[in-house]
């Protein structure tokens, strides 16, 4: 994200620290299609999710597909990203692109 630039919660959208840098994680409608396509029912997906059987793949690939600007960034970035922070850390992200998928914006 460029200064001054903050990921807009109202729009369901989060950060997240890859290469040293915030990146905004925007679940679009073509992101979260994208992310089905790939990993299955989204409802699914949230329901490993709440049962804690989410998979760090399965994270990694959905905060791929809603990378607002990949830039330069690398799939393998945003895992090692997420490593890298922690799964506590990487927790309020996902919890807010779940919220998105389960109540729109509203």
């Amino acid at each position: 994200m460029t200064p001054g630039e903050t990921a807009n919660a109202a729009r369901g959208e989060a950060a997240i620290e890859i290469a040293g840098r915030k990146r905004r994680l925007r679940p679009s409608f073509n992101a979260l299609v994208a992310a089905e396509d790939e990993l299955g029912p989204l409802f699914e997906l949230v329901e490993r999710a709440g049962d804690g059987r989410l998979k760090l793949a399965e994270m990694t690939a959905l905060f791929w597909h809603c990378l607002a600007d990949r830039g330069d960034i690398g799939r393998e970035d945003v895992g090692e990203a997420i490593a890298a922070q922690g799964l506590a850390a990487s927790a309020a992200p996902l919890r807010a692109i779940l919220a998105q998928i389960l109540q729109g914006s509203g």
